[in-house]
């Protein structure tokens, strides 16, 4: 089964989710609080967090930030009012995916089979030819052991951040709108909308500070800009 780690102060959502996510493999472990949480993924490995954003001892953004200091396992945030600003304010902080509160627990099964799909696809990713690296001025990405490096230094990047990354970069110079790397990097099966991206992007170009490696082609998206290099 795959262990999710549900971090929400409602302990009856808690049971309720666990039987019905075991339906579909999926074994939720409940932390009450946020301390609880980040000990026990501290210790224990898990698939996901699903991480509500109102909590005690500290709010779902300051958690989800800690969380991205030492893991980049997919998170899906709970708002209870579902505004625009929570949703950005998660993504801005490395959240993956939202879901409104109340929701449907068949929608909540969806997005983290889905995130858990996507987080293991990349985390296993190699390719079946000799290309495992990519090299370019002061940047260099190993598919292989999916290591990024800025200026010989490694980069710690998101699921999310790595896919986007490699998906600009195999291709310089062209450009992709928001719809197409929605379409690549989410698929269909989760509601999204353009400024995800943008936000996306923007933490992806603070992550690769000093490089200004992706450039706004206004009308047209982004395209990754760096000329590569013969592999070393």
């Amino acid at each position: 089964m795959n262990p999710v780690l549900l971090i929400d102060d409602d302990g009856k959502l808690a049971e309720v989710l666990s039987e019905y996510c075991a339906k579909f493999g999926i074994r939720i472990e409940p932390a009450l609080l946020p301390s609880t949480g980040l000990e026990k993924l501290h210790k224990d490995s898990y698939d996901a967090v699903i991480l509500d954003v109102m909590l005690p001892e500290m709010d779902g953004f300051e958690v989800c930030k800690k969380i991205r200091q030492f893991t980049d396992i997919p998170i899906i945030m709970l708002t209870a009012r579902g505004e625009v600003t929570d949703r950005i304010v998660g993504l801005e902080l490395g959240a993956d995916d939202y879901l409104p509160k109340p929701f449907d627990p068949r929608e909540l099964v969806a997005r983290l089979q889905v995130n858990i799909k996507r987080h293991k696809q990349g985390a296993s990713s190699t390719s079946d030819t000799d290309e495992q690296n990519l090299y370019f001025e002061g940047l260099s990405i190993h598919t292989l052991k999916r290591e990024v490096k800025v200026e010989q230094n490694t980069v710690e990047l998101t699921t999310m951040e790595y896919s986007l990354l490699l998906m600009l970069s195999q291709s310089p110079g062209k450009p992709f709108t928001r719809d197409q790397i929605l379409a690549k990097l989410k698929g269909t099966e989760t509601e999204l909308f353009s400024r995800s991206v943008d936000i996306l992007v923007s933490r992806l170009r603070s992550k690769l500070k000093p490089l200004q490696p992706i450039r706004t082609i206004h009308g047209a998206g982004y395209a990754f800009v760096l000329q590569p290099l013969a592999d070393t």
